[in-house]
């Protein structure tokens, strides 16, 4: 069965989630190991439970700020309760954004394989013809 597309609740929750945790992470959670943390991507489930909340970070270590997220995900969700004005607020679930990471390194390789490319092409032999 395929997935339905979000409605347009659902994105305007969404987006309405990603601001306000974005506030809050850079407001309220004082733990120094956290570096810059920026919210990418919020996927809510359809009955608003769940919201997995995809994050990117600098200047910090990523498994470490999801497990401080985590553990500050109930605090956050008791101060976005008070923020938001929906009726059911859903559990935040912080998970590392690696596509940054993944795109980077796609990045890496195409670049050394159009270099590889070049070398191959300098280092081909005049046809006999030309000598």
């Amino acid at each position: 069965m395929a997935k339905k597309a979000p409605t347009d609740r659902t994105v305007r929750i969404s987006e309405q989630i990603k601001k306000d945790v974005s506030i809050l992470i850079a407001r309220e959670l004082r733990d120094p190991r956290l570096g810059m943390v920026t919210i990418q991507e919020v996927k809510l489930t359809a009955d608003y439970a769940h919201a997995k909340l995809y994050f990117t970070v600098l200047g910090a270590d990523a498994l470490v700020t999801s497990k401080i997220l985590n553990e500050s995900a109930s605090f956050l969700r008791n101060m976005l309760f008070k923020i938001i004005r929906i009726h059911t607020v859903p559990t935040l679930h912080f998970v590392f954004d690696e596509t940054l990471e993944r795109a980077m390194d796609l990045s890496l390789l195409i670049a050394q394989a159009n270099m590889g490319n070049v070398d191959e092409t300098d280092s081909v032999p005049p046809k006999a013809d030309q000598a």
